[in-house]
């Protein structure tokens, strides 16, 4: 008999549930899609009350598609978007403020002064292994306290709870009994110093956060709590919760020093396993915690691309130059290259190496025989291009060696893809069978969080290769390219 594991996988664009068996196989999912809006230019706000209806939704759908009970569920494990804000009333557990999403641009000018210092860059990098960023969940916490009426005299008052959406979902599942987040999540706050393991007194004092409005930070595997009664009939014990990223690093088994993963979602997220080392980047690249198991902390690090499957819904949903995202595969290889045009995606800004807030798109090298094939090809290959910026980084930064790149998220469904990937890389590319990494990463450490298994090589075994993908490509080519994408991306950071 087959022990099932059950995972939220909550994400910017859709909540969705999946129940595993032990070894990876998928029993069943259920997807929602979920509507962010944008109240003002560089604005990105959701709704909780929508991502707490489809979470509970999706968890009753996904059970019984299964044919399952919640007596067969052995553990429920969460993944989520990382960095969204929330603050909700400790006593109605109702948000003071939608979400803010980690794509959300309004605390620039925050961070532009902080970067404009000339001491907090350094500090908050050294303390936290971030750079001073919008991105991140500090600045639009104290946003929201400073910009919601009466919030900071509530939270001074210890009234208001914050979290990221992992805290939020756990605070509702438990109906308001657990407020805590885990180490991955905690270090993409802005305010946890990942050397102590503590919420830092120092950066507290920098946002004029109040400490009260804080979770507990726990291990990623961790006894969280019990999903209510009343939500699926018998209380399931909540065992991980872990942010997507560091969770799709566990569904990939990057357990070992050099391991790196890349998982291509609405962003793309390029993680390497630094092992118990915190890997200081000179490359603007984030050191971050990937796990926290037995208070043994585990880092990485981390470079971002803002747009990744998110550039291909531009092109279709904006542009409307196809009509689903499959036919780039046949469109893109409709023509030998992109007769000279480079898109770059610097819609919501720049992510590493380059983290510039204010750089915007620009489609570079148009001319008369320029085709909608060519447009979409460039989309394409801008995704492969800040792939190699990432990982040219990373090998300056890290001193092991990287040999091969595991690749998830459903961008990688797409074998032109994967395939330019591995060209303009020049390394070896591997996709596993099942392409849900965070989801299964948060259902497999939930596992070792109630004793389904013993350690993370139990996991490792359960892991595998479905397609693997080589360079073809010439060296002369590959240079010629890079080097018309730096120029391209060279128009708009200047």
């Amino acid at each position: 008999m087959s022990n099932y594991l059950l995972s939220i996988d909550q994400g910017t664009t859709s909540t969705r549930t999946v129940i595993f068996t032990e070894d990876g196989a998928i029993v069943a999912q259920h997807q929602i899609n979920i509507t962010p809006s944008y109240p003002h230019p560089a604005w990105v706000e959701q709704d909780l009350e929508e991502i707490w209806t489809s979470t509970i939704v999706c968890i009753q759908n996904v059970i019984q598609k299964s044919n399952l009970t919640a007596k067969d569920i052995v553990s429920l494990g969460i993944s989520n978007q990382r960095e969204t804000t929330c603050v909700w009333d400790r006593s109605s557990g109702n948000a003071i403020y939608p979400a803010i999403v980690w794509q959300d641009r309004r605390t620039s000018s925050e961070s532009e002064k902080l970067n404009q210092d000339s001491s907090w860059p350094a500090l908050i990098q050294q303390k936290t292994g971030l750079l001073p960023d919008p991105y991140f969940s500090a600045t639009k916490l104290a946003w929201i306290l400073d910009n919601v009426p009466q919030a900071r005299q509530q939270a001074e008052d210890g009234k208001l709870a914050f979290g990221t959406i992992d805290s939020f979902l756990l605070w509702r599942l438990t109906n308001g009994k657990s407020h805590y987040t885990d180490a991955s999540n905690a270090s993409r706050t802005m305010l946890f110093n990942i050397h102590t393991q503590t919420w830092d007194k120092e950066l507290l004092q920098l946002f004029n956060i109040p400490s009260n409005l804080l979770p507990t930070v726990c291990d990623s595997a961790f006894n969280f709590g019990f999903i209510a009664d009343s939500i699926v009939g018998h209380p399931i014990p909540i065992t991980a919760m872990l942010g997507d990223q560091q969770a799709a690093s566990i569904g990939q088994c990057c357990f070992s020093p050099g391991m790196i993963k890349s998982t291509y979602g609405t962003g793309c997220f390029m993680m390497l396993n630094t092992g118990s080392e915190v890997v200081q980047s000179k490359n603007r690249l984030l050191s971050t915690v990937a796990y926290r198991l037995n208070n043994k902390t585990t880092y990485a690090l981390e470079g971002s691309i803002f747009m990744a499957g998110a550039t291909v819904q531009w092109l279709r949903d904006i542009l409307g130059l196809f009509e689903d995202a499959k036919d780039t595969h046949k469109i893109a290889s409709s023509v030998d290259n992109t007769n000279g045009v480079y898109l770059i995606p610097a819609f919501t800004g720049l992510g590493a190496p380059y983290w510039d807030p204010d750089a915007r798109g620009a489609l570079v090298g148009l001319t008369r025989d320029s085709g909608i094939a060519h447009i979409v090809r460039a989309g394409l290959e801008a995704v492969c291009y800040q792939s190699y910026d990432l990982m040219q980084a990373m090998m300056t930064d890290y001193h092991g060696t990287i040999d091969t790149l595991r690749v998830d998220g459903g961008m990688s469904a797409n074998d032109w893809v994967l395939q330019f990937l591995s060209d303009i890389l020049n390394t070896t590319v591997q996709r596993p069978t099942c392409l849900e990494s965070s989801a299964l990463g948060a259902a497999w450490m939930s596992g070792l969080g109630s004793g389904l298994f013993s350690s993370l090589s139990d996991l490792s075994h359960n892991w595998k290769l479905a397609n693997e993908f080589n360079s073809k490509m010439t060296s002369t080519t590959r240079q010629g390219l890079l080097s018309g994408w730096k120029e391209s991306v060279a128009r708009i950071t200047q």
